[in-house]
């Protein structure tokens, strides 16, 4: 098991190392993006966004607190669905079918990332991780 839950782990945590990557590298055009949505301090938004995921993504890919950094994605994921990807405020049909998508997609992931939080938090020991949980659930 620990050796599939590893493979999970390698395939969610490149998507945000990925896109912190992508954030911190093309902040201000991101920065652009966020502040059309409306995000105060946008360029800051940016940079803490990409460091939330590139801790996060990391934490939960090395499995150092991996409840913890999953817990955190949850936490971002969210209230980023909402706020970033406002598809029913959307007039135009393929804006909102694109921003649709996207909120789907982020509320999927912060699914996922709360079922990984429960593996870890939960089983204590997943092997093949550098430190054990933050939380305990029985």
């Amino acid at each position: 098991m620990s050796v599939i839950v590893l493979i999970g782990r390698i395939l969610f945590s490149a998507l945000f190392i990925g896109a912190a990557i992508g954030h911190l590298s093309a902040a201000k055009a991101t920065a652009q993006y966020a502040a059309s949505r409306g995000v105060p301090s946008p360029t800051a938004a940016v940079y803490s966004s990409g460091a939330v995921m590139l801790v996060a993504g990391t934490s939960v890919l090395l499995g150092v607190w991996g409840d913890l950094g999953s817990l955190i994605l949850v936490t971002f994921l969210v209230p980023t669905a909402f706020l970033m990807h406002a598809f029913w405020k959307e007039t135009d049909a393929e804006t909102k079918q694109h921003e649709m998508v996207h909120f789907n997609k982020d509320i999927a992931l912060a699914g996922a990332a709360l079922v990984f939080f429960a593996v870890f938090a939960s089983t204590g020991d997943l092997g093949l991780t550098l430190t054990g949980p933050v939380f305990a659930l029985h």
